[in-house]
């Protein structure tokens, strides 16, 4: 008797816990069972509080089944509700992660195309650059390679001292080969500060190439050159020479006649093609007259002239009709012949026949080829 009081004691207990899971509030019959349980177990020891202890036992059973039945269902639906929020909840996380796995997805495939966009920019910069580098380079070795060619050398102008004359960064002097331009220095000349001006804008502190054409240098140790401002691919072609030579340059806008003196005649045709369209056009110092403003080769020519010698008129007169025999008449005197006079176009001309020039007492000298004004013509 006493173990099935036991077993069933522990059976109410048992009930009214579980109805305390399922229903929390139902924890109030479990003590009042507990309780019952205990004033029994008081009784028997003959300790009695309450003369009937099982009626606690009963009434904790009791209410333990109408508490969990009362509020079993709205722990149920909260549970349910509850457990249905987090299913929400899950869900919209789930969407909100794999949301952001394809932000994140998105963002990673436009860096890594960003990135490749970015490699590829760079290889097409780096073949641009090379390929830029490798036309430099075959553009330099080509502009050696005609500089060589043609015989120019780089040179950086310093100034100029005039219209046809240079000082380069070196010191050296250059004379612009088969060009005159007005004087501007010891004595001046129509048109010549102009021309000074030009070459001097034209060409100070810049890098030209010169070029040698027979002599190296003249009686004032200045050299004798061809200047160029870029390097032709074909030193006579006309059309690089009106484009690239500055000699050219001055004979075409008028600042410069052709001068030529042998033997730097390589482009001496061209310099008088050029100054007769200069010359056409009134062009610059061809504004002046037809015969510039300094010398040049397209001066005009002087006749060559020689003296007659006129034969003595003889008259012939009846014989007197005096027995004496008239005197012979006297011969006229013979004039003297005039001094002959030698024409020649430049010095090229000149020294095909005086080789060493001619002083001013001779009948080829000519004022114009006289350069440096010291009474000897073309002399070397």
């Amino acid at each position: 008797m006493k173990i099935i009081r036991l077993i069933l004691a522990i059976l109410a207990i048992l009930f009214t816990l579980f109805m305390a899971i399922v229903t929390p509030v139902a924890l109030i019959g479990t003590l009042i069972v507990a309780f019952g349980l205990y004033q029994s177990a008081q009784k028997r020891k003959g300790n009695l509080t309450f003369s009937k202890p099982g009626w606690f036992i009963a009434i904790g059973l009791i209410l333990t089944v109408i508490l969990t039945s009362v509020y079993a269902e709205p722990v149920q639906e909260t549970a349910k509700e509850i457990d249905s929020n987090t299913q929400l909840a899950n869900k919209e996380e789930k969407k909100e992660k794999e949301k952001q796995e394809a932000k994140a997805k998105k963002e990673a495939e436009e860096k890594e195309a960003a990135e490749a966009k970015k490699k590829e920019e760079a290889k097409a910069k780096a073949e641009e650059e090379a390929q830029a580098k490798a036309a430099a380079e075959a553009k330099a070795k080509e502009q050696k390679e005609l500089a060589n060619k043609f015989n120019l050398e780089a040179v950086t102008v310093y100034r100029a001292v005039d219209g046809d004359t240079l000082e380069l960064s070196d010191g050296r002097k250059i004379r612009l080969v088969g060009v005159n331009t007005p004087e501007s220095t010891t004595r001046h000349e129509e048109y010549g500060k102009e021309a000074s001006n030009y070459t001097s804008e034209q060409l100070k502190g810049k890098k030209v190439w010169m070029q040698k054409d027979v002599s190296d240098t003249d009686r004032y140790n200045r050299y004798l050159r061809i200047i160029w401002l870029d390097i032709p691919t074909n030193d006579m072609s006309e059309d690089e020479i009106r484009a690239k030579m500055f000699n050219a340059k001055l004979v075409l806008n008028g600042y410069a006649e052709p001068s030529t003196y042998s033997p730097d005649v390589k482009y001496s045709d061209s310099f008088v093609k050029f100054a007769r369209e200069a010359r056409a056009n009134n062009t610059g110092l061809w504004a002046y007259g037809n015969n510039g403003t300094t010398k040049g080769d397209l001066d005009p020519k002087k006749s060559t002239t020689t003296a007659s010698t006129s034969a003595p008129k003889t008259s012939t007169s009846k014989p007197s009709s005096s027995t004496s025999t008239p005197k012979p008449a006297a011969p006229a005197p013979t004039p003297a012949p005039a001094p002959k006079v030698e024409y020649y176009q430049n010095c090229t001309e000149l020294r095909k026949v005086y080789p060493n020039g001619v002083p001013s007492t001779h009948p080829a000298y000519a004022s114009k080829h006289d350069r440096d004004k010291d009474n000897f013509a073309c002399e070397r």
